[in-house]
């Protein structure tokens, strides 16, 4: 009989490498004590055979094992519930089992598994362009730059944000661009912007100094915005900034010849 009384001397807020406390039900209990002590000694086939009908602390230890067999079975289990999915998430370091996390809708919406899985060193590619095919630009963006993920789910971001920047509409692309201050253009080297979203960079009014620089050092800024920030009263009182973007190679011949 598994014994449940088993208490991580962490208080409520971590159970030592299992997860959070209370997460799958039950507070303060160590989850991962619970599977070393009383699941890891027996056999995968008998971690099998109790994956499919365990409950309460003994399903969630079961969550924190490393055989992905197992961990489909735990999906299967009419039990499990979003605390099992994250703490698989964060835990499992099998990509078959994180592909059988994945492949549960359900729990692949839910923001804590999606945060734990782009943590999870052993989160496979396949899973990650799940988490990234309804994402929008500037999700991608975040997630490609924030030191909360691993290098693999930053470049795997990165590659999503360049695919989806060719195929969404002008304003997302547009949108994306002032929102970040242009910090998203270093990923987007190599890749033009459309007609659409020149013409919306062109209806603004730039007030940013950092915009107007990653603008002007962005090989892919097309010659109708060269012209726009040129114009711009913010430009034509700085005098460095005016100087980057008449180097530009994209600077129209007739700004050129105006200065």
């Amino acid at each position: 009989m598994i014994d449940t009384d088993d208490h991580g001397a962490g208080g409520e807020s971590e159970c030592e490498g299992g997860g959070s406390v209370g997460a799958a039900g039950g507070l303060g209990i160590n989850y991962r004590r619970i599977f070393e002590r009383d699941l890891h000694p027996l056999p995968p086939d008998a971690r099998m055979a109790a994956a499919r009908h365990a409950e309460g602390a003994l399903l969630a230890a079961l969550c924190l094992d490393p055989d992905p067999r197992v961990i489909r079975l735990v999906l299967e289990n009419a039990l499990v519930g979003l605390p099992h999915a994250r703490l698989i998430a964060e835990h499992h370091l099998n990509p078959v089992g994180l592909e059988a996390l994945a492949a549960r809708s359900a729990f692949l919406h839910d923001e804590a598994v999606r945060r734990l899985l782009l943590r999870n060193v052993q989160t496979p590619e396949s899973v990650l362009r799940k988490l990234f095919q309804n994402s929008n630009l500037l999700q991608l963006f975040k997630v490609a730059v924030s030191r909360e993920v691993n290098e693999r789910a930053k470049r795997a971001a990165r590659d999503a944000l360049r695919r989806r920047f060719l195929q969404v509409g002008g304003e997302e692309c547009a949108a994306l661009i002032f929102t970040t201050e242009g910090r998203c253009l270093p990923m987007l080297l190599g890749l033009q912007f459309d007609g659409k979203t020149t013409a919306l960079l062109c209806r603004r009014t730039y007030a940013s100094t950092l915009l107007v620089q990653n603008l002007a050092r962005f090989p892919g800024t097309p010659p109708p915005v060269i012209r726009h920030l040129l114009s711009q009263p913010m430009v034509r009182r700085t005098p460095h900034l005016r100087q980057i973007l008449l180097q530009h190679a994209n600077c129209p011949a007739e700004a050129k010849r105006a200065t």
